[in-house]
C-alpha cells in the first residue's frame, strides 16, 4: 500500500514538474536598461542640450564668480602682512561675506538645475515607459524589468525600445 502511494505522489509530482516547465515556455521575459536609454535615446540627448543651454549663462556667472573671489582671496593672502590690522580684518570679513554669498547661489544653482533634470529625465522616462508597453505588448512579452542584479543578455531589449523611441520623434 506504500509502495503504490508513493509511485502515485511521484507521478503527481512528474505531472506537476511538466506542466510548470510548459507554462514556463510560453512565459515572455524582458528587460531595459533605464540608464542605457538615458545615455543613448534622443529625447535624453535633447533634453541634455536643453538643460545645458538653459543654464549655461548662470553657470558661466557662478564660475566667474568664483574666479573672482579666489583672485581676491590670492591678493589678500599675498597683502594681509602689511595691512594694518583694521585693514586686514575688514578685507577678511568681506572675503568671508563673498564666499558665504557665492556658497549659498552655487547651492541655489545646484538645486535649480537638479530640479529641472528631474523634470526633463522624468518625461523622457514617462515616453520610454509608453514605448516599452508598446513593445510588449506587440511582440507579446509578460513581463519587463527595469532593474535586476542579473540579466542574460537574450532578454535585453534596450535597443529595440532606443530605435523606437529615436523612430517616433
Amino acid at each position: 500500500m506504500k509502495y503504490l502511494s508513493r509511485q502515485c505522489l511521484l507521478l503527481a509530482f512528474g505531472a506537476l514538474a511538466l506542466s510548470a516547465q510548459a507554462a514556463a515556455e510560453d512565459f515572455r521575459v524582458g528587460f531595459v536598461n533605464t540608464d542605457r536609454i538615458f545615455r543613448e535615446a534622443n529625447t535624453a540627448k535633447a533634453a541634455q542640450a536643453k538643460l545645458e543651454q538653459e543654464f549655461s549663462k548662470r553657470e558661466k556667472e557662478l564660475n566667474d564668480l568664483g574666479n573672482t573671489l579666489k583672485s581676491a582671496s590670492e591678493k589678500f593672502e599675498r597683502e594681509a602682512p602689511t595691512l594694518a590690522e583694521s585693514q586686514r580684518q575688514q578685507r577678511q570679513r568681506q572675503l568671508v561675506e563673498q564666499d558665504r554669498e557665492f556658497q549659498r547661489k552655487r547651492r541655489e544653482f545646484q538645486e535649480d538645475l537638479n530640479a529641472r533634470k528631474n523634470e526633463e529625465l522624468q518625461q523622457v522616462l514617462d515616453r520610454a515607459n509608453r514605448v516599452v508597453k508598446q513593445v510588449a505588448e506587440a511582440e507579446k512579452y509578460d513581463l519587463i524589468l527595469q532593474e535586476a542584479v542579473y540579466i542574460n543578455p537574450k532578454h535585453d531589449i534596450t535597443e529595440k525600445v532606443i530605435r523606437a523611441l529615436n523612430s517616433a520623434r
